[in-house]
């Protein structure tokens, strides 16, 4: 074993003053780096930006600004323990079923012995771990948890977990008196899941479910603790969490929520709203790192709960994924939590010079942690820490279980909603008036409590061949403005029906095309955005097909450009356009939550304009652009029908809105808007909507739905 530094108890107790002194002096606020948000060139990112500044900086102004005491401190721990179980899956909290542990053999290293083992956090969800204990056991031992981070061992095809890469802190702890269990993640265990949904692979559905990898890692963490509990070896009341960079994120989310952890040291794995979103640090990291941010929370609030435990944050000077910056604006939060309570000398801070690495002082002040708040005693510390193991000498499974449901558990873990048909007319109301609550409360929380002015300003007006086209901008919300479209026949006769359609980018380029027809320069000016936008070419039939609408029966159009599409359209790197997304859900939004409430700011900015106050509106719209009209429909008045072109069945194929599936689906959200306002239907799937029939005809108004033959839906 290399000797690097071997310290006594008064050596260590002089390198910790040492330490505390010059990490902790200066914490707080530094200024924004020169690349803070940099989205791209376009407009729109621009534009987005600067919302995203607005919004992180509301929510790290709200988060703990007011700080418990000691005694507000049971009541609020436990609401918002509560909100962060939510946001993980665990509220209500699975079924503690049988963990059916099996040890399937033992490997020896000096006077360490190491158990391969696995057990099952749910049926058939099976947790691979290495269990490190003294050889010579004398009395009930304290425990430590640690869950790791990204390190992948693989040999071929062969997946031998991350556990191996982090055998050097079960080896160290087990040879200092404690029984360690490393456990294996989702992603990178013997069996390998998946944690990167929206991250790679589009599954922006995991939104919809309210779903995040960091539920199942946090979960099976606490069902490992269940383990160690249910050990003979093991002093339940003096257990541990440790883990860096993932593993570091997965220690605050179970530490916040179990509390039989009695310390904890994260390492590497949390740092502030504003270092993700604003200075980019979600590009660099994977869907397990983050919450499901329903109650739109900045994470000094998660660490927040982990008080009065003891509580050491470990950290690189130079880490560019959880940069020193945000984690001493977090450390200086939680801080001001513990000195109200008293313990603040059970929260401290470790920073050492290092980039994203497992340098050894922080081996060395996490073993050192533990010692002191488990223990009560000091022992010297060798470093850096050894890996003699060999992956083959951890392996759990010969053959991996055909049953495991590890591979697919993100389908299962947070069921879909399943509504049944109400019994009654008062149940369906009943029913109506729940679900539009938890719509705003669950799905579209991030939208603005108070909405500034609109600001409702025309921006041109131009006329050719009969048709007049005003555009118009308005102020959605705070740093958020965009622009619709009003066509309508030159005539001095004001119109019976206003048809306002929600535009998805494709639908957006139809107009263009259709648009260019007539209004080529200046429709040309607000579709190209940046110099590699390919317009479609003029296209006159469409042009045709447009104006015979606007000729029926005074009819006007108004399309309805929301945020992310065509003048505001942001970045088109496929790679960028992922990263912005996952940006919405840090936030607790998406960017399809965002566009319903641009639709009824647009709805409202229509209602100034004293030539459209007596008119009927009609929204439509195409695939899930319909169905963000059908939304707005839920919260504004006065719509006199909706029109759907080729919807989506289900959320799951667009557009996406947090935690919605929690509640219903889009048959569903049909019934709700068609039990007062007619909806028409163009599908391919009328069997699809069987729901919203059986409601209506229950509510004897089956003439508010009309279901017509339509096309197979394109893409979103």
């Amino acid at each position: 074993m290399a000797k690097a530094r071997s310290c006594g108890l008064p050596a260590m107790a002089r390198a910790l003053g040492v330490l505390f002194a010059v990490f902790y002096a200066g914490i707080g606020f530094s200024a924004p780096r020169p690349e803070w948000i940099n989205l791209g060139e376009r407009p729109g990112d621009k534009m987005l930006a600067e919302y995203f500044r607005v919004q992180v900086e509301k929510l790290a102004e709200r988060c703990l600004a007011e700080v418990p005491t000691a005694e507000t401190w049971p009541q609020w721990v436990a609401r918002y323990r509560q909100q962060l179980m939510e946001m993980l899956g665990l509220y209500p909290m699975p079924p503690r079923t049988p963990l059916e542990p099996v040890v399937t053999g033992t490997t020896d290293w000096e006077d360490v012995v190491i158990e391969k083992l696995h057990f099952q956090s749910l049926p058939k969800l099976y947790v691979t771990a290495n269990l490190y204990r003294p050889k010579e056991v004398a009395g009930k031992l304290p425990a430590i948890l640690y869950v790791c981070g990204h390190g992948a061992v693989r040999k071929g095809d062969i997946s031998f977990g991350n556990k191996c890469a982090y055998q050097h802190y079960g080896l160290a702890l087990a040879r200092r008196g404690y029984v360690c269990l490393v456990i294996d993640t989702v992603q990178l265990g013997e069996i390998e899941g998946i944690h990167h949904g929206t991250y790679r692979y589009g599954m922006w559905w995991w939104n919809n479910r309210g779903y995040t990898p960091a539920g199942i890692e946090a979960w099976n963490s606490i069902r490992a603790i269940d383990y160690l509990q249910s050990r003979p070896e093991v002093d339940p009341e003096r257990i541990g969490i440790s883990g860096r960079s993932g593993g570091g994120a997965y220690s605050w989310w179970t530490a916040a929520v179990d509390e039989r952890i009695k310390a904890a040291v994260p390492v590497a794995g949390i740092t502030d709203l504003a270092d993700h979103v604003l200075d980019g640090c979600v590009e660099g990291h994977c869907d397990c790192m983050y919450i499901a941010n329903t109650y739109r929370w900045d994470y000094p609030l998660v660490a927040a709960l982990v008080a009065p435990r003891a509580l050491l944050i470990g950290n690189t000077d130079n880490d560019d994924i959880f940069p020193e910056d945000g984690v001493r604006r977090l450390y200086e939060k939680v801080r001001k939590v513990y000195a109200a309570l008293g313990v603040e000398d059970k929260c401290q801070l470790a920073v050492f010079p290092g980039r994203h690495e497992d340098v050894p002082q922080l081996q060395e002040v996490t073993l050192r942690w533990f010692d002191k708040h488990l223990k009560g005693t000091e022992q010297p510390v060798e470093v850096p820490l050894p890996k003699p193991l060999q992956p083959e000498q951890l392996k759990v499974f010969e053959t991996l279980p055909a049953e495991q449901l590890n591979k697919t558990i993100h389908e299962h873990f947070i069921p879909k909603a399943a509504p049944a048909l109400p019994s009654s007319a008062a149940e369906w109301e009943k029913w109506a008036a729940a679900w539009k609550n938890a719509l705003v409360e669950k799905c579209f929380a991030g939208w603005p409590a108070e909405a500034p002015p609109l600001d409702f300003a025309q921006a041109y007006e131009l006329q050719g061949e009969g048709v007049q086209l005003a555009a118009w901008d308005y102020t959605s919300e705070q740093a958020i403005r965009l622009r619709l479209y009003v066509l309508a026949p030159v005539a001095d006769t004001l119109p019976q029906t206003v048809r306002v359609r929600v535009l998805g980018e494709d639908c957006w380029r139809e107009l263009v095309a259709s648009l260019r027809c007539a209004f080529a320069e200046k429709i040309t000016q607000d579709a190209l955005v940046d110099e590699k936008v390919q317009l479609p070419e003029p296209d006159q039939a469409g042009w045709e097909r447009l104006t015979g609408k606007l000729r029926q029966d005074n009819v006007w159009l108004v399309a309805v450009a929301p945020r992310g599409v065509g003048p505001s359209a942001w970045n088109a790197n496929d790679r960028k356009r992922v990263q912005i997304e996952r940006r919405f859900m840090l936030i607790g939004q998406t960017s399809d939550g965002m566009r319903v409430w641009d639709v009824r700011r647009a709805l409202q900015a229509l209602r100034q304009m004293p030539a459209l106050r007596e008119a009927k509106v009609v929204l439509e719209g195409k695939g899930s652009a319909g169905i963000l009209g059908l939304y707005a429909a839920i919260f504004e008045p006065d719509i006199a029908s909706v029109e759907l072109l080729q919807p989506p069945t289900e959320h799951r194929q667009g557009p996406y809105f947090l935690n919605v599936e929690k509640i219903f689906d889009v048959p569903q959200a049909v019934a709700l808007v068609a039990w007062q306002t007619p909806v028409r239907l163009q599908t391919a799937h009328p069997d699809a909507w069987t729901y919203p029939r059986e409601v209506l005809k229950l509510l004897q108004k089956t003439k508010h739905l009309t279901i017509e033959p339509g096309e197979q839906p394109s893409e979103k």
